[in-house]
């Protein structure tokens, strides 16, 4: 099954993405010539994981209905100072005292589920050439 996304470029360093009907925005730092008014394309893909999996603990603790008021995931990002790369995500998945011990493991089984982090394990190739309008 294909799918397609839309790149297109609304001016400065703004570059958007067009998907299912939504306008996915994002710009650069002021430093990189950007406006700094929408997120950077990496800060999507960061926010993805931890969005991603934040979707699969909330559907887990829905089903069981506990409560998700003081739950919170936290991504902890390590850059190889040497590389300039991210070579370490921790998922910190924050649940309160009164959370059901019996669940833990499996909560951290439900934020497996994630497709993105499944795809960041298997990744896709990606094919890029060029073609004429």
């Amino acid at each position: 099954m294909d799918m397609d996304m839309k790149i297109v470029f609304p001016g400065g360093k703004k570059v958007d993405a067009i998907y299912k009907g939504f306008t996915i925005k994002t710009d650069q730092s002021i430093k990189s010539g950007g406006n700094d008014s929408d997120p950077r394309p990496f800060d999507l893909f960061l926010a993805s994981i931890g969005t991603c999996a934040g979707s699969y603990v909330l559907s887990f603790c829905e089903k069981r209905q506990i409560s998700v008021n003081d739950l919170g995931i936290n991504l902890k990002i390590n850059k190889n100072e040497e590389t300039k790369i991210i070579d370490k995500i921790t998922m910190e998945i924050e649940i309160p005292s009164g959370f059901p011990e019996k669940y833990r493991k499996a909560l951290i089984r439900a934020a497996e589920l994630c497709a993105v982090t499944k795809h960041l394990n298997a990744p896709p190739t990606i094919d890029i050439y060029t073609k004429f309008r």
